[in-house]
């Protein structure tokens, strides 16, 4: 399979400021061909246009009147407007494209000229809650989970005489999210009218990105709302298995939004990548060690279906947190490791400002030249040779993590990186064993940022090296003939 590489972009901001850029109005329908030809140079393989369906009035009101939103927005954008708020992306008034961003005609042009490029697209799909502004709010109120009384968490719908209180869509873990109302996924005719949604999004993609996934599990969704029982006739079937099965499509892609360990889990219910927070998080942590145990531990059918990234438009920018030699050391693992690559835009060049989802408008930054040119070296490095069908394998993952690229039986690299502190020697057999009467070149592709001397030589069928603290390298391997 090829190397695996989704970018994603918050499609209300990156519309506003290409059209500063251009002069011009610029929606999906009319993206001029240098951001296409820009995502294919740098090897996206799927392009991710979070934030693309409408949203209301109620829950964008429901934002702004939270106790902590002034705060936030004037920490995020100093000078924002009441026009800048638009709203959360995934409080969804309808699965329809507002015209502000092109419409469904712009979408659908988007989608050919992205595919023309070999490009995937993505899109989002919540099956956990909708907006305060969806019809199906005051159409279909059976549809949500609900109280018999006034309690915290819910919210009166309907004329007084038929008065329904809603829940508020939630974590177990937090607050519930007062923009949005909590559909009851243990209801037959709730899982039906979501899995509609999801055919008729899955005909305007290539893929889907699943808000919250785990929380459609049924016995998390049983424990989250034991206490607000469903009204009407349950589900006998687990909702990801109806959802998934419901699209035909082989080559259609599914995507978790996954934590609390429940990878595997949704991987075997049928989707084809799940988020990996856990490596984000001792990255960040600078927990190197616990990293090493949680990569070894990865069964390899669940490390290759996972999706690795630094930052994303929930998390705080990695400019913001890692110096330049651990945010080089940190990417070039996430470029290593098997699996999907997420990369978040703005993130190549540096920006370190995280702005709210409710936002249509993004602070202005200045690229980060020393950010802006390692990404680009670390792309170029991994493009150049791990470009087109390849096989990644993680072969070793202490003291020194290893990971083994085959692109061919002649020709294979291999990423190195040694995430600790001090210097770390080991030799490390290669899956690539040397017949009788090889001969290969070793060729090293790529070093860090720091220019820290490495040291790797082939010995029979292994190669031993030498990495600096804090340091890593790509080697290719070619047998000559």
């Amino acid at each position: 399979m090829p190397r695996l590489l989704l970018y994603e972009i918050n499609t209300r901001c990156w519309l506003r400021q290409l059209s500063r850029r251009c002069g011009r109005e610029i929606q999906l329908g009319n993206v001029p061909d240098s951001e296409f030809d820009s995502w294919r140079k740098i090897g996206v393989t799927h392009l991710w246009l979070m934030g693309v369906w409408s949203t209301g009035p109620k829950s964008r009101q429901a934002f702004l009147d939270l106790p902590d939103t002034e705060s936030r927005l004037r920490t995020a954008l100093p000078d924002w407007a009441p026009p800048d708020v638009v709203g959360s992306p995934y409080a969804i008034s309808s699965y329809s494209v507002p015209e502000v961003l092109g419409g469904e005609t712009g979408l659908q042009r988007f989608r050919t000229t992205l595919n023309e490029r070999g490009i995937k697209l993505i899109l989002d799909f919540v099956p956990n809650h909708l907006g305060l502004d969806h019809p199906w709010l005051s159409e279909r109120p059976e549809f949500f989970v609900q109280g018999t009384q006034p309690a915290p968490g819910l919210f009166p719908v309907g004329e007084t005489s038929e008065q329904r209180w809603l829940a508020h869509g939630k974590d177990p873990y937090f607050p519930a999210w007062v923009d949005t109302a909590q559909l009851d996924l243990r209801l037959a005719s709730t899982q039906e009218a979501v899995v509609a949604d999801l055919r008729r999004i899955s005909e305007r993609c290539d893929g889907v990105r699943c808000d919250m996934a785990m929380l459609a599990l049924s016995d998390i969704f049983e424990s989250t709302w034991r206490h607000l029982p469903p009204h009407g006739p349950r589900a006998r079937t687990e909702f990801w298995i109806r959802a998934i099965t419901a699209v035909h499509r082989e080559e259609f892609q599914f995507i978790a939004e996954a934590y609390w360990d429940l990878e595997p889990r949704l991987l075997d219910l049928g989707f084809d990548f799940t988020y990996d927070k856990r490596v984000t998080d001792f990255i960040v942590n600078q927990q190197w060690g616990n990293l090493r145990r949680h990569l070894a531990n990865r069964d390899e059918n669940v490390l290759r279906r996972s999706i690795h990234f630094l930052e994303n438009h929930d998390e705080p920018r990695i400019a913001s947190q890692l110096t330049l030699e651990r945010h080089a050391l940190a990417a070039f693992l996430m470029s290593a490791l098997p699996g999907m690559w997420l990369v978040f835009d703005g993130q190549l060049q540096g920006a370190a400002l995280h702005a709210p989802v409710q936002l249509a408008r993004t602070p202005d930054e200045a690229i980060v030249p020393p950010i802006a040119t390692m990404y680009e070296k670390l792309l170029a490095a991994f493009q150049s040779k791990c470009a087109g069908h390849s096989t990644s394998q993680l072969i070793q993952s202490d003291p020194i993590i290893a990971v083994h690229w085959e692109i061919s039986e002649d020709n294979h690299v291999l990423a190195l990186i040694n995430g600790e502190d001090a210097e770390h020697q080991t030799s490390i057999e290669l899956p690539f064993p040397p017949k009788s009467g090889d001969a290969w070149s070793l060729n090293v592709v790529l070093i860090g940022p720091s220019g820290r001397t490495t040291q790797s030589e082939l010995d029979k069928g292994s190669i031993k090296t030498l990495l600096p603290p804090e340091s890593f390298e790509l080697i290719a391997f070619c047998r000559i003939k």
